[in-house]
């Protein structure tokens, strides 16, 4: 039973290649090449995993990065209008990345390799701005962490042990 539930799960995923970059290490009789794929992969329902994967083919290198995000998912907090639930900053090595919420309609304003990020985790308008490196691995893995650390005002009032209403409107007296 839960066999045929994790298969059903895995169709659900779509994955996109973020880059394919090419390596090199230098050994003793020259240079030995080999190719990084860097792959999210979602479900457009809140739910996004990140993956690397390294190997001497694109192909094998793609499909080790898919193992490795389906291995590496985690929930995204996404309001009803497809949107984040607050501004966020996310950081990650050198990599800040500044996410806030739009108003339906606004579309996925956001730079190269974060783009996928937010389309496969099923944010559909959000504005986003990119500082400090422009290194792709660095600058999604600082959206991934911002990501994990958005929570709705339902979180939040658990978190507080108290309801929505209370949290906004004050205890009645």
């Amino acid at each position: 039973m839960p066999r045929d539930r994790k298969r059903q799960n895995d169709s659900d995923l779509q994955e996109r290649v973020v880059y394919i970059h090419r390596v090199s290490k230098t050994v003793k009789g020259g240079s030995r090449m080999s190719l990084v794929a860097l792959v999210v992969v979602g479900d457009g329902k809140g739910n996004v995993g990140l993956g690397m994967g390294k190997s001497t083919e694109v192909p094998q290198a793609i499909q080790k990065g898919v193992e490795d995000a389906k291995k590496n998912m985690f929930k995204v907090a996404v309001t009803e209008s497809g949107s984040v639930p607050h501004p966020i900053e996310g950081r990650y090595g050198a990599g800040r990345i500044i996410i806030r919420p739009a108003v339906e309609g606004t579309g996925v304003i956001a730079g190269g390799p974060v783009r996928p990020l937010f389309e496969l985790a099923g944010i559909r308008n959000v504005i986003s701005k990119s500082l400090g490196t422009n290194n792709a691995l660095n600058v999604i893995k600082a959206a991934a962490e911002g990501l994990k650390e958005l929570s709705t005002p339902e979180m939040a009032a658990e978190r507080r042990g108290m309801t929505v209403s209370e949290m906004f409107n004050g205890k009645e007296a």
